[in-house]
């Protein structure tokens, strides 16, 4: 599975912001479940805080469904 690079326009985003700009999930009330749901690393550690903050060189990995690379 490829990364993506997902660009975002400030200096950084919050996890559930990434998760809905990414597209994994389609609205922001969705990220509560999805991240109880789903294990989300961030830099390789584990992660399921929605409100993480990520910037730019960041990895999000979600075992099968993809890699991202915040930009």
């Amino acid at each position: 599975m490829e990364q993506q690079h997902i660009s975002i326009s400030t200096d950084i985003i919050t996890l559930g912001q990434f998760l809905k700009l990414a597209e994994v999930i389609q609205t922001g009330g969705m990220v509560k479940w999805f991240l109880s749901e789903y294990e989300v690393f961030v830099n390789g550690e584990l992660d399921d805080r929605r409100g993480r903050k990520l910037k730019k060189g960041d990895i999000v990995a979600i075992p099968n469904i993809g890699t991202f690379i915040v930009s």
